[in-house]
């Protein structure tokens, strides 16, 4: 008698499973928006930002006047020969205070951005110039150089030197002109 009432319930349970299944009518849908979402055309124009001047969705997407990116630090010298003599005449000085310089760093930070060319004395002998794939690399003693003109070159690049602005920040930039500044004076 067990045996018929399990395998009365057994059947009856495959019943109610199989009926809820129809292949002609899909089943519901718990949450229809994640199935059947609003497409929107890649760049097109919204009204999420509608400006008083009847521009659609481009007030939202500018950035207010005079707003700088969080930890950028402006630097007021454009990118041209002139700004860099400019800069070698104002005697650029460096705005990091003595506790905040560490030689150290500026010395990691040189071996591994600038040695390869500069050479790890600041010589113009390093691995790529020894290799003859750069000429003309300059000796820092034979240069009239200063901290701002160091850091100017740093973040603009000059010849055949490309800018580290976006490798080194300007922290960086200080502390790498900081430890040029070292080996030349040796």
């Amino acid at each position: 008698m067990k045996s018929l009432y399990k395998i009365a319930l057994l059947v009856s349970m495959t019943v109610v499973v199989s009926s809820c299944k129809n292949d002609l009518k899909p089943n519901y849908q718990y949450m229809p928006n994640m199935y059947e979402s609003v497409a929107y055309e890649t760049y097109s124009e919204s009204d999420a930002f509608a400006s008083p001047t009847g521009e659609k969705g481009k007030e939202g997407q500018l950035p207010p006047n005079g707003v700088i990116k969080r930890g950028y630090v402006p630097y007021e010298y454009a990118n041209t020969p002139e700004a860099l003599v400019a800069v070698k005449a104002a005697n650029l000085k460096s705005p990091l205070d003595s506790t905040q310089v560490d030689m150290k760093k500026g010395e990691e930070l040189y071996n591994i951005y600038c040695a390869i060319c500069h050479g790890t004395a600041g010589d113009g002998k390093g691995k790529l110039v020894k290799q003859e794939k750069f000429l003309g690399v300059p000796n820092y003693k034979d240069r009239e150089i200063n901290e701002g003109s160091i850091f100017h070159v740093i973040t603009y690049g000059l010849n055949s030197m490309g800018s580290h602005a976006n490798q080194l920040n300007t922290e960086e930039r200080w502390l790498v002109s900081s430890y040029v500044m070292q080996l030349k004076n040796k």
